[in-house]
């Protein structure tokens, strides 16, 4: 299945009456727009063709916001991967989230909540058991987004970012979401 089959988008509810930005999936045509924010807005780099894998791959859970003048303004991304559950040794499915970025002059008004919830709602399709994320230590605010979904901090991984900087490895149950 790839993305250029996807000739319908969807709009997801962001709870506004006079929204200015909506969320819906992302399509191949966004991919410059969504490689612009992450270059502009996070550290961390992708080529393109890893985009475009997720794309391929999941797309019901690669979203974007867009504001009213039709500008990318932030995206959201998850991959399944198929590994030991945090509970056991058990192979179970769980949705990585592999990045989320939004615009500076759009943070603090609910689009990363809104993009997360939404593609975390989108994920569960692929039978997912564990949701699980990577964050830099010192991002205070995402730290706090994550909590509100009820992910928990389980560990460290040091060094993780190329800068050098930890990460805590968080991660959510699905049945509790």
């Amino acid at each position: 299945m790839t993305a250029n089959k996807e000739t319908k988008t969807n709009i997801f509810d962001n709870n506004k009456d006079d929204p200015e930005f909506f969320i819906r999936k992302c399509t191949v045509e966004d991919l410059d727009g969504v490689i612009e924010v992450n270059e502009r807005e996070l550290p961390e780099d992708y080529p393109y063709f890893f985009y475009k894998s997720i794309l391929d791959e999941f797309p019901e859970s690669f979203l974007v916001a867009q504001n009213i003048n039709g500008e990318i303004i932030a995206y959201t991304m998850w991959r399944v991967e198929k590994a030991p559950s945090v509970n056991s040794l058990k192979y179970v499915n769980k949705a990585h989230l592999v990045s989320v970025a939004v615009s500076e002059p759009y943070r603090r008004k609910g689009i990363g909540t809104t993009l997360l919830s939404n593609s975390m709602a989108a994920i569960k399709k692929y039978k997912i058991h564990e949701y699980v994320l990577e964050v830099r230590v010192a991002n205070y605010i995402a730290i706090r987004m994550y909590e509100k979904f009820d992910f928990k901090i389980i560990s460290i991984k040091k060094t993780y970012y190329r800068d050098s900087e930890n990460a805590y490895f968080m991660t959510l149950n699905a049945k509790k979401n």
